[in-house]
């Protein structure tokens, strides 16, 4: 099995994590491209640990990128198979983080852009309990000419899910946010969401703070200290 390694960011607090936070990119990009984020969020969650994994594959479409499964939009069932393949690889990489930090199932966080929200989802919700998921510019990926709910038997976690999307995104459309908002709550999962106005395929300043602030709630002992 292909193993990962990104770029990591201890805790702010300099004591042990309490908590840990992965960011998985998106097509094309590689860890390098989030890890940033967690420097912007250390100040909210200084007993956080981070780390952003590069993809597993090189990327065809991006030469010095890394993806976590091809995308070529003429392949039926591309995205299912896609998640589905790379989840192995995922999940072996988050339980060795988890054990090397010395933390429980329950003290990750996923957050995910574009390919790295669908596999933030999918892996997120077949896991033990993480502790959240962010999803931006993402897509709840789902098995072709089937409704969210199908997937109901193989959803094992039901963790708390805040979506971000931009209304001009000309990657992944706009309408993605809405679809996964009510695939997420047709599974029981507990979801909140945002509309960037006037933002294409990105992360702007309203959507970082949200996740911060997201991540403070409900990350154990994530509040900043006095």
């Amino acid at each position: 099995m292909t193993l990962l390694d990104g770029p990591r960011l201890a805790p702010r607090s300099g004591a042990a994590a309490r908590s840990l936070v992965v960011f998985l990119h998106g097509y094309g990009a590689d860890g390098n491209d989030l890890i940033d984020i967690g420097r912007h969020w250390q100040g909210l969650l200084p007993d956080a640990a981070f780390v952003s994994p590069h993809a597993p594959e090189p990327c065809a479409g991006a030469p010095f990128g890394r993806q976590w499964f091809p995308l070529t939009f003429r392949v039926p069932h591309e995205r299912w198979r896609g998640v589905q393949a790379a989840m192995p690889v995922l999940n072996a990489f988050l339980d060795a983080e988890l054990e090397r930090l010395g933390l429980p199932p329950e003290a990750l966080a996923l957050v995910g852009f574009s390919q790295g929200t669908m596999m933030a989802l999918h892996a997120g919700l077949r896991r033990p309990q993480p502790a959240a998921i962010i999803g931006y510019s993402g897509l709840l990926v789902t098995p072709e000419d089937q409704e969210p709910a199908a997937m109901q038997a193989e959803v094992t976690a039901r963790p708390p899910v805040l979506l971000v999307h931009g209304d001009e995104d000309q990657v992944i459309p706009p309408e993605a946010l809405m679809f996964s908002v009510q695939g997420l709550a047709a599974l029981g999962v507990p979801v909140e969401f945002h509309m960037s106005r006037g933002v294409g395929h990105g992360i702007d300043g309203d959507g970082l703070r949200l996740g911060g602030e997201f991540l403070a709630r409900h990350l154990p002992h994530a509040a900043a200290r006095p």
